[in-house]
């Protein structure tokens, strides 16, 4: 199992839930090393006393070819990968006037190109793996980390918008592309965790505007992450988990309102 942005927030939640449900976790980072070093750790811990190995990556997912190595290593040291989880994402704001040509690409490369890389690798490694003793071909899974603002558009974070709707899109393809050796699904948060951008009383404030009263927490999205990866029925959709944020119209991002 590849989990993407692991070394913090978000994918850190995930990393720890999956390993407490006994996944071998290759937690990849960018340049957090010392925080994907404790999540390694954290996730030993998780795992208890099942043995579980687990270990870090580093790659820069803007770059095509460090991309395309990233699994490869990870076979290299697992033997096999069965899951990809994209959580790692730049979020940078921008707006219409803004825009430009470098915003876009970097948020292509890191939000969309390299998660279709990866789905693209993971399908490669198992289109060499035998059958089991059951004579059923091995079967993997691509969740991707989306957000509700996809069903709940507002102009800010606009070049950040774009690739993550890209990647919804991206996502019905692949599953078509990929089937029946590779699941797709996407997952996509509401307000999740605070930032720099915003206080915890304000985030606590607006964390509470949705139908049900509250939004996601990393535990939701983890649990979310964990039935996906589990529901052999499952490809092709979006599990939108968000309190019900995206029936709401919001005029602009959570962080700016």
């Amino acid at each position: 199992m590849l989990v993407t942005g692991a070394a913090k927030r978000l994918g850190r939640e995930i990393a720890l839930a999956l390993a407490a449900d006994g996944w071998q976790v290759a937690v990849h980072y960018r340049a957090s090393a010392d925080d994907a070093h404790k999540t390694v750790a954290d996730c030993a811990a998780a795992s208890g006393d099942k043995g579980i190995f687990h270990s870090a990556f580093q790659a820069n997912l803007e770059d095509e070819s460090a991309v395309r190595a990233l699994l490869s290593e990870v076979v290299q040291t697992f033997g096999t990968v069965d899951a990809v989880v994209n959580s790692a994402a730049a979020f940078e704001n921008d707006t219409a006037d803004s825009f430009s040509f470098a915003s876009m690409e970097h948020h292509w490369r890191s939000n969309t190109a390299a998660p279709v890389l990866l789905a693209q690798a993971l399908h490669q490694h198992l289109l060499t793996r035998s059958a089991g003793a059951d004579g059923t071909l091995p079967q993997g899974v691509v969740v991707n980390l989306l957000d509700q603002k996809l069903w709940n558009l507002n102009p800010d974070f606009f070049s950040y918008t774009l690739s993550k709707a890209a990647l919804e899109t991206a996502g019905t393809m692949l599953a078509m592309a990929l089937a029946p050796r590779v699941r797709v699904v996407g997952v996509a948060p509401g307000l999740t965790l605070t930032s720099h951008l915003i206080d915890d009383a304000t985030f606590a404030e607006r964390h509470r505007l949705s139908p049900l009263g509250r939004s996601s927490t990393a535990a939701d999205v983890a649990a979310t992450v964990k039935f996906a990866l589990d529901n052999r029925s499952l490809t092709g959709t979006t599990l939108v988990v968000d309190g019900g944020q995206h029936l709401m119209k919001f005029e602009r991002d959570f962080s700016l309102m």
